[in-house]
């Protein structure tokens, strides 16, 4: 049964509605993290472990969420993912102690594991091989949307309604999307086959993982992931207000201008990034590394300046950092190419793990610094505390690259020189 262009882009579409409200979700503690401060009387290390345990859950169901794509297909788990953050955000609203609130994140960490990976196999599903790298950007770029929405809008709704009616409007959000990815999305018949197979043994299931971990291009996907994403993650995700506003001397209405400004660079990097892995397979590795570098120039020069950067310099920061998350799609492209569309669920999750795990790191890190230069129920810290916090990515820029470079020398070992060729030669009409 063939279905044509039209009945694919609205079905995407669809289910892209779902991953856009995921990213606003995800992002949405940013610009209430001062709040949240005062509200809950939190340390910097509390209010990271608010995010390190959204994103612990998130990291942590990856690999069970890309068996379970395999195994069900991308429909159900995309509904269900949208209902649980909508649950999520409705105890957030009323919560009033510690312990409710991390019970919120918890929800929220799994309904948006199952979002991401699910539109990877949609996206597989429902577009030819070559146009997949611009389809994920695109993704990608559309869920941004979402981004620019838990900044200057979240701080505008915020700071009129109050912090109940906020969640409770984004937690029904959430639902009207599960109501619209219910209705509209279906699986692809060949692939909802392969969903409807017959339930593997525990030992098959290891199995399977065995041989997609063997790939040598999943673990290059993986440390793509982790050594692109953490910067803009953990700075849009919650540190980069913070920043902005204590650190910086920025107005709350310029901080947010520039997450806005991080949120467009995404957007404008995705399309340009999507274009050239497409156009140049065999230089997806050059273009991660050329990424970590800049990204690492940009910092160093902010953190390096004597007092408060100059508005430009944190501008040209923000832009840099535009284009890690669309970097971090590379990744996927790796596990596409170097597995066969049975495992291309496990393999992503197997990816997707690996930013997550770098981001958690990052957040969890940089808060446990800023709590040894402040007091409990703060928000005010020295600006030498966000010199010191934001350091912590030197370490992991070094192993995530060191990692990308070793694991590339493997993949050129076994597939003749090349590590971005495609392991699977099937998958060129996948």
């Amino acid at each position: 049964m063939q279905f044509d262009r039209r009945t694919a882009l609205w079905i995407w579409a669809a289910g892209l509605s779902a991953y856009v409200v995921a990213v606003f979700h995800r992002f949405s503690l940013g610009v209430a993290g001062v709040q949240a401060v005062e509200r809950f009387g939190l340390s910097a290390a509390g209010l990271g472990l608010f995010s390190v345990v959204q994103l612990a859950v998130y990291c942590s169901i990856q690999v069970p969420v890309g068996l379970l794509v395999d195994r069900f297909g991308y429909r159900r788990l995309l509904v269900v993912g949208a209902v649980l953050m909508a649950a999520g955000q409705c105890v957030f609203a009323f919560a009033g102690d510690l312990p409710s609130a991390l019970a919120a994140r918890v929800l929220l960490g799994f309904g948006d594991g199952l979002t991401f990976i699910s539109m990877v196999r949609l996206v597989a599903a429902w577009f030819p091989a070559r146009r997949n790298p611009l389809l994920l950007q695109l993704t990608g770029l559309a869920g941004q949307l979402g981004a620019i929405a838990s900044t200057v809008p979240l701080i505008y709704v915020l700071s009129h309604a109050g912090w109940r009616a906020t969640f409770l409007g984004v937690a029904g959000l959430g639902l009207v999307v599960a109501t619209v990815v219910a209705t509209a999305v279906r699986e692809r018949p060949v692939h909802a086959a392969v969903a409807a197979a017959p339930a593997q043994s525990l030992a098959e299931v290891v199995r399977g993982l065995r041989e997609t971990w063997a790939e040598p291009g999943t673990r290059l996907g993986l440390w793509t992931h982790f050594v692109t994403q953490f910067p803009s993650m953990a700075f849009g995700l919650l540190w980069g207000y913070p920043f902005l506003v204590t650190a910086q001397g920025l107005s709350p209405q310029a901080a947010g201008l520039l997450l806005t400004v991080l949120t467009m660079s995404f957007m404008c990097f995705g399309p340009v990034l999507g274009h050239l892995v497409s156009r140049f397979p065999l230089r997806r590795s050059r273009m991660v590394i050329g990424i970590v570098v800049a990204t690492a120039i940009a910092w160093t020069a902010v953190l390096a300046w004597p007092g408060r950067a100059p508005f430009w310099l944190l501008l040209t920061l923000v832009v840099v950092m535009g284009a890690n998350l669309p970097g971090s799609m590379i990744g996927f492209d790796f596990a596409r190419t170097f597995n066969t569309p049975r495992r291309l669920g496990s393999a992503s999750g197997i990816v997707n793990m690996g930013g997550f795990l770098a981001s958690l790191s990052t957040v969890l890190l940089i808060g446990f610094v800023l709590s040894l230069f402040s007091e409990p129920g703060s928000a005010n810290y020295p600006p030498e505390a966000f010199t010191w916090a934001f350091a912590v990515q030197y370490p992991i820029w070094a192993l995530g690259l060191t990692q990308v470079l070793r694991h590339r020398r493997r993949a050129r070992r076994a597939y003749g020189g090349a590590p971005e060729r495609a392991a699977v030669p099937s998958m060129a009409a996948a």
